[in-house]
């Protein structure tokens, strides 16, 4: 469900808090990415850790979870691979 329009977009007081700091922490992956953090670099916490994200003109708007992915890509061809590295060392 989306959030009303009139209340505007959801973004974490605590991001405008820690200007200072050269790499930003943020555990709500729920909140809108401002216009202020443009260059800046911002770690995103997936639940196990912290990924890090450039923030550049085209992510303005959009949500950080949307950037931080927090399942690791599989691939079957690494995956075949290894199983047939292991038949060849069992014969």
């Amino acid at each position: 469900m989306k959030r009303s329009a009139w209340k505007g977009p959801h973004i974490e007081p605590s991001i405008f808090k820690l200007k200072k700091k050269r790499l930003k922490k943020t555990f709500s992956r729920k909140s809108v990415i401002p216009a202020s953090l443009i260059n800046k670099r911002v770690l995103v916490y997936t639940g196990r850790r912290f990924i890090p994200i450039k923030i550049d003109r085209k992510k303005i708007g959009f949500k950080f979870g949307q950037f931080s992915f927090t399942r690791k890509m599989f691939s079957k061809k690494r995956f075949s691979k290894n199983l047939k590295k292991n038949a060849k060392t069992k014969k």
